[in-house]
């Protein structure tokens, strides 16, 4: 009887465990699928009038769910605000709002999470968070300049950061956008193979 509520609870754990998989990988593809609708409408794609007209699809890695990583979330004490690295002139001012802390493929990291002052003056976007990063892969498989992530400020110690949500900056796409140069202490250290892969024209 003990050892059939055993089979009975590890059968349970990975039904569990199953479910919260197909969940992610869900979760991904409607991202995935939200991007390429914004990337066919006229009115939100950053690509030049004549790419968006031969535009099918934005090419991703495939779904790998071990880049999902739950760090740990420490605010940054006394934050200080700062200018922005950018394409161009332009120097957007941010401020280093706190560092999640994560252990990805064997190894530990630790990222810099950025407020932009201006989104924070708005109301429907007081509690973004932009994490711009550079890993191995720029420059060959991905875009030279890093790739972003949009997060939110979590409720707890811990936030989830899935990098097969990475996409690629604006001037990825078309060199009239002024976008934001990962700062150097946001580097991983590895090549992620998760996401937004570099553009190409087809």
């Amino acid at each position: 009887m003990l050892l059939m509520k055993k089979i009975v609870f590890v059968l349970l754990l990975i039904g569990i465990g199953a479910n919260a998989q197909s969940r992610r990988v869900k979760d991904v593809q409607d991202f995935q699928k939200k991007l390429n609708s914004e990337f066919k409408d006229e009115k939100e794609s950053p690509l030049t009038e004549e790419d968006r007209e031969t535009f099918s699809a934005l090419d991703f890695f495939p779904i790998d769910t071990s880049f999902i990583v739950v760090a740990k979330f420490e605010l940054v004490k006394d934050p200080v605000s700062f200018k922005m690295k950018t394409t161009t002139d332009r120097l957007p001012v941010y401020r280093t709002y706190a560092k999640a802390s994560f252990e990805l493929k064997g190894k530990q990291y630790v990222l810099n999470l950025y407020q932009n002052e201006n989104l924070m003056a708005s109301g429907d976007m007081e509690d973004y968070l932009f994490l711009p990063f550079t890993d191995k892969s720029n420059g060959s498989s991905t875009y030279g300049g890093g790739r972003f992530i949009d997060l939110s400020i979590p409720k707890k110690n811990e936030i989830i950061i899935d990098f097969n949500k990475a996409y690629n900056p604006y001037c990825a796409y078309n060199h009239k956008y002024s976008c934001p140069i990962p700062p150097k202490e946001n580097h991983l250290d590895l090549l992620v193979e998760a996401g937004v892969k570099n553009y190409n024209k087809k």
